[in-house]
């Protein structure tokens, strides 16, 4: 697993994958820049207050939440990046490690869209929970890992399965290493939670997920 991980992360920086990782950090960046600004122009444009200095801390205190806010949006942004680059990045993959293994097929454009659409909605649910659980002391980084470890590693995972089986024996699959597949997540979710480091996640997620994937199906052929 860990093997997995590091070879993935080494990966992410390699020259292949430096066009995909590009358009991942800017995709990501114009998102959570947008969601900034919008939330700025929201409270400037609710609140009016009557000095100028309260005007300062509250635009301090604004920007303060936006980054939390930002914070608990990678997770959804890198769900919403996945239907996006996902079949770019694993077909690389499996062209440069798995070369003499058939390669796998992309996911039909509107079955794509369907599964994406689903999945950002799943991930912005559950972590709307883990955000609830944030109040809790003791919990806070426990939910955060635990809810994106499960709906992250179930998503990657049952994505680089499908890409050589129908959605019921991915999903088969996935359930019969539900173990190994969430320890895979909670790595994600691990990088997920470094700040700056989690803009590479979507890339990194998709390779350790492939890599991941063919030990856990060649396991089960012998």
């Amino acid at each position: 697993m860990f093997t997995d991980a590091l070879r993935a992360f080494g990966q992410v920086f390699e020259p292949p994958f430096r066009a995909i990782l590009g358009k991942s950090l800017a995709f990501t960046l114009a998102v959570l820049l947008v969601i900034w600004i919008g939330l700025q122009a929201l409270f400037a444009g609710y609140v009016d207050l009557p000095y100028p200095w309260l005007d300062a801390v509250l635009s301090i205190l604004t920007g303060i939440g936006a980054i939390f806010a930002l914070g608990f949006l990678v997770a959804p942004v890198t769900a919403l990046f996945a239907g996006l680059f996902q079949d770019d990045v694993a077909e690389i993959v499996e062209r440069t490690d798995y070369a003499g293994e058939q390669p796998g097929r992309a996911m039909p454009l509107g079955a794509s869209l369907a599964s994406t659409v689903k999945f950002t909605g799943i991930v912005i649910l559950g972590n709307l929970l883990a955000l609830v659980l944030l109040l809790v002391p003791g919990v806070n980084l426990i939910a955060f890992l635990v809810v994106n470890a499960y709906l992250l590693g179930r998503e990657f995972f049952e994505f680089a399965a499908m890409r050589f089986m129908p959605p019921a024996e991915a999903r088969a699959l996935r359930k019969a290493n539900s173990g190994t597949v969430f320890f895979g997540g909670l790595v994600i979710a691990g990088l997920l939670a470094v700040p700056l480091v989690n803009l590479v996640t979507p890339v990194f997620a998709t390779i350790f997920m492939v890599h991941v994937m063919k030990r856990v199906s060649s396991r089960n052929r012998l």
